[in-house]
């Protein structure tokens, strides 16, 4: 089962917030929106530290214009979920419109990998029940998070790593971001990798954390 908010619910009824998990397992997540300076430095740190599993959302603009971004993320091993193509509000549009943004970001995320997602992070988090029903029915799990960085705000190094670690535990799905306006995100990231290690927790995709969930019968 699914934990949303201290609720165990049907896997995909609703967005996904953490995982109910008897493994000491965490989800490093990472939303690209824009630019592509910041996303090579987390790549490296992650491949220097030896994270092999780890999940980035990909806004379609930013494949369109850097398509060796989405395969270099692939060919290191990590999964790739969509972050939609405009970064706008799903719950401020129709739903052809959120249909329309969902498979364009699909067929440009296709294109670049060979693969389609299945996984989805509305932009900004922004979403409703209607909204996560219709995404449902395309084929998505809508993945929220549990353990939010802040990195966007760039508070400081130090105050990232507190966000993730002081919070983090078994189940949780960490929010990272790899886009430019996260100017200290690839600073904090050792730190929270080494701390994360500290505590007994394992890196893993959110498909990982998914699998590993208890199952109430």
């Amino acid at each position: 089962m699914i934990l949303r908010k201290g609720v165990n619910i049907e896997l995909n009824s609703e967005a996904i917030y953490r995982v109910n998990t008897p493994k000491k397992w965490v989800a490093l997540t990472f939303d690209i929106g824009w630019g592509g300076t910041v996303a090579p430095k987390v790549l490296e740190i992650l491949r220097k530290h030896d994270v092999r599993h780890a999940t980035f959302f990909l806004s379609g603009p930013v494949i369109e214009k850097r398509p060796y971004l989405a395969r270099v993320i692939a060919k290191n091993g990590y999964e790739i979920g969509s972050h939609g193509y405009l970064h706008e509000n799903f719950t401020e549009h129709s739903k052809q419109w959120i249909r329309s943004q969902v498979r364009l970001a699909e067929k440009v995320l296709k294109s670049s990998t060979g693969t389609s997602p299945n996984l989805i992070r509305t932009p900004n988090g922004d979403m409703n029940a209607a909204v996560i029903r219709q995404l449902s029915g395309m084929g998505y799990r809508t993945i929220h998070w549990s353990v939010d960085s802040l990195d966007w705000k760039n508070p400081g190094v130090a105050t990232i790593v507190r966000n993730v670690v002081s919070k983090a535990g078994a189940g949780d799905i960490i929010l990272l971001h790899a886009s430019d306006s996260a100017k200290q995100t690839a600073a904090a990231l050792p730190r929270i990798i080494r701390t994360l290690r500290l505590k007994g927790l394992k890196m893993v995709s959110v498909t990982q954390l998914l699998r590993s969930a208890k199952r109430v019968t």
